[in-house]
Parts: structure tokens; C-alpha cells; sequence
């Protein structure tokens, strides 16, 4: 497909302010112009500000997926097939680190898994916060990446590593301090294309996006979102799960647990109140609240992955946790970085 350069984000920015839904075309093209470093930081608030006061479309969201993939540094994991779990942000809820959390009980249930990541942006800790206050190092070392797959079962990916390009739009997203459509294009740009994935999203309607997408690139999905707002199964009301084989609404009776109060899962004021959380919970010392929390996220993701019901999911899960796999899972990851 011809790549055109020089797109005037005068013009685009006119056609969203019109009120028009821009082509596929233009915003993988300016996607392209932004990765290269070619507009000012005022002109990319300008366009995330403009694309902020209405909803993204398909063609919008596919175009610029597209172009951030092209920019990205992909790993090749030699046909392993890994599964992510990640989520928009966004929510403005601040729970404790959900989705990493899952991520090493998902590992510790023997699955491999490429958890993609970054930096808080609108929130008070961010997975790349959390693990990094763990000791956690980055790389995008392809060869240490699969011996973390091999001996860990998990990789840890941030995002600013494998996303150079995004080293433009990150002064504009850290000035505005709000959810931006990056928060949307996060999960869909992992480094690794798994095929199995989990996203979190904060709206329905960003649900339906990733419905439409996701279709398109993965072999099994489950978008998920809490209809009070969260980015995750929060069991503080029913849920919504956009899944390769079909919609459906749950309880969280279902995944067998009890509903919670909000305030039961709140992720701390900094990234070492959330650092100590974090532990706390993958030692199996966190509340009954955070652990219900934990398992069902997880358990919703094993599920994805190895077909199988939910419960059993769950159950898997539990094991993982309690039999502290889950723990070991981190551990070996860090010990893979020893030498880094």
C-alpha cells in the first residue's frame, strides 16, 4: 500500500473540529509522520485533544494500530504461542496491579505469557512502575526475552523500549495527564502478536472496537469490561465480556465469588504502597477482597487460553497462587535479568 507523506495535520485536525470521521489512510499516514518525529509537541496535544472530544472509529483505530506496528520492534518467538493481559488504564479507579498480578499467577499455571506495559500515565502506578520498584529490569533483548518465556514463563515488555517512535507523543500524553487514544492502542500493539489475548477496556464502547479488532488478529480474545466503569473484573457489579465466540454479561457468582466494595481493591497513593500490595498479594497474604479479585482475572484468562469453563479457570488459578508458582514465576523472572 503507497505511503503518502507530508500529511498536514492542519487539514486533519479541520475534518475532526467538521465533525468528519477520518480514513484509515490519513491517520495510519500521520500515525507514520508523528513515529518520525516530524510535528511539534503543540500540534500532537492538538490532535489527541481534538480525537479526545468524540469517539475513535474502526478505520481510525485500525490505521493507527497499523502504523504502530510497522514502527515497532517486533520479537519473534519462534511459533510459541503466549497470551496478554492488558489493560487500557484509563478508568480512573486506581486499583491495586490487576492485570500483572494475573499475569505471573497465569505464568505460575504453567502459560506462557508477554505481558505488555508502561509507565502510569493517568494513573498512580503503572505495571512498568510496580515491576520496576521490584527490581524488575527492562530489555527488548530478543534472545533474553525467549529465555524468560523458557525459564520463567513470562516476559515483561515496556512499551518505550519496543516503541521508539512513541518517544514523540510522549511529552504531549505526560503534559495532558488525561487518557488519550494510546490508552486504547496499548494492548493492541504488543511486540510479540499473541494470539491469545485479555484486554481490559474502559468504556463498552471501546469494547466493541476491540471486538471488531481483535477478530482480525487474534485466535481466542475476551475484552472485558465492569459496567461501573473498571478496566478489569473488579466484582464490584456485573461484567461484560467481548470473547472470539460471543458476547455475554456476567456476575460475579459466576466466577464464583461474592460482590465487593470498591474500596477493597484500591491500589495505594504511590508506587511503593502499590509495590507492597503487589507483594502481599502474590505471597497469598492479600485480603480476601484482592485475592477474589486476582483469581478471577486470572482465572478468566487461563480459561481464554486453554478452553476450558471459567471455574475451572478459576481453580487452576487458586492452585497457582497458593501452591506460590505464582511467586516463582517472578522470581525466575528476576533471575534472568541477573546479568543484564
Amino acid at each position: 500500500m503507497e505511503y503518502v507523506k507530508n500529511v498536514a495535520m492542519k487539514e486533519v485536525l479541520q475534518q475532526i473540529y467538521a465533525g468528519q470521521i477520518l480514513s484509515e489512510e490519513i491517520v495510519y499516514n500521520l500515525m507514520k509522520e508523528i513515529g518520525e518525529g516530524k510535528y511539534s509537541d503543540t500540534q500532537i496535544s492538538a490532535f489527541l485533544s481534538a480525537l479526545n472530544m468524540r469517539s475513535v472509529s474502526v478505520g481510525e483505530l485500525r490505521g493507527l494500530r497499523r502504523a504502530m506496528q510497522e514502527l515497532c520492534l517486533s520479537v519473534d518467538l519462534g511459533g510459541v504461542e503466549t497470551i496478554d493481559l492488558c489493560g487500557t488504564g484509563g478508568d480512573g479507579k486506581d486499583t491495586f496491579n490487576i492485570s500483572t498480578l494475573s499475569s505471573f499467577v497465569v505464568a505460575g499455571a504453567g502459560i506462557p505469557v508477554t505481558k505488555h506495559g508502561n509507565y502510569a500515565v493517568s494513573s498512580n502506578c503503572g505495571s512498568s512502575n510496580v515491576l520496576e520498584a521490584l527490581g524488575i529490569q527492562f530489555t527488548n533483548n530478543p534472545d533474553i526475552i525467549r529465555k524468560q518465556i523458557s525459564q520463567a514463563n513470562i516476559t515483561f515488555l515496556h512499551a518505550p523500549l519496543f516503541h521508539p517512535a512513541m518517544k514523540h507523543v510522549a511529552p504531549a500524553r505526560k503534559g495532558m495527564q488525561v487518557k488519550t487514544v494510546f490508552n486504547i492502542l496499548g494492548p493492541l500493539c504488543n511486540p510479540c502478536n499473541p494470539k491469545v489475548q485479555v484486554s481490559g477496556v474502559y468504556s463498552l464502547e471501546i469494547g466493541r472496537l476491540y471486538y471488531y479488532l481483535l477478530q482480525e488478529s487474534a485466535d481466542r480474545f475476551a475484552v472485558v469490561h465492569a459496567l461501573d466503569g473498571y478496566d478489569e473484573i473488579s466484582l464490584t457489579g456485573d461484567i461484560k465480556v467481548f470473547a472470539h465466540d460471543g458476547e455475554r454479561y456476567y456476575t460475579p457468582k459466576q466466577f464464583g465469588f461474592t460482590r465487593i466494595q470498591p474500596q477493597a481493591i484500591y491500589g495505594g497513593n504511590s508506587v511503593e504502597e502499590s509495590k507492597d500490595i503487589f507483594l502481599n498479594i502474590i505471597t497469598n497474604r492479600g485480603t480476601q477482597a484482592q485475592v477474589d479479585v486476582l483469581l478471577a482475572n486470572s482465572g478468566l484468562a487461563i480459561a481464554t487460553f486453554l478452553k476450558c469453563s471459567i471455574l475451572d479457570g478459576v481453580a487452576i488459578a487458586k492452585e497457582s497462587l497458593e501452591s506460590g508458582k505464582a511467586y516463582q514465576s517472578l522470581v525466575k523472572l528476576k533471575e534472568t535479568l541477573t546479568y543484564i
